[in-house]
């Protein structure tokens, strides 16, 4: 058994050029061969968000505390509550982060695909496009 102490990892501020707003990291696990799993929990304050990205096996987000947000680009942007996990398809761009006016964190998981290929970073999410009001939780 490996256990990698808390202590041991650094939480760091997410980069500018990926995200808006103020965002941290918290690594949780990066896998070892065979393993291509990768694991952050990320907080964003009130505004944050990532940029459009997509990852090539997909994503999980499992939600930790606030009121997040998520969209798939062409759908509706959802809200997201402790407890909810989004499951975000492979080579599917979308965004993800916080309400306007909440803090939120979630356990971020992807896999890198079999080449080694991670995340796809495309451009930053218009104030238009993040501050559309989310569809409605039934």
């Amino acid at each position: 058994m490996d256990i990698k102490r808390a202590n041991s990892r650094s939480t760091k501020p997410a980069p500018d050029t990926n995200f808006t707003g103020q965002v941290l990291q918290d690594p949780v696990l990066v896998g070892v061969a065979p393993s291509r799993m990768r694991a952050t929990n990320v907080t964003f304050l009130p505004g944050g968000r990532t940029a459009w990205h997509a990852h090539p096996v997909g994503q999980t987000l499992y939600c930790v505390t606030g009121i997040g947000r998520v969209q798939l680009e062409g759908e509706q942007v959802q809200e997201l509550h402790p407890g909810d996990t989004a499951c975000i398809p492979p080579d599917t761009r979308h965004w993800h982060g916080s309400a306007p006016d909440r803090m939120f964190t979630h356990l971020a998981m992807s896999e890198t695909s079999d080449t080694g290929e991670g995340t796809a970073w495309f451009e930053k999410v218009s104030d238009e496009d993040y501050n559309k009001t989310p569809e409605a939780i039934s």
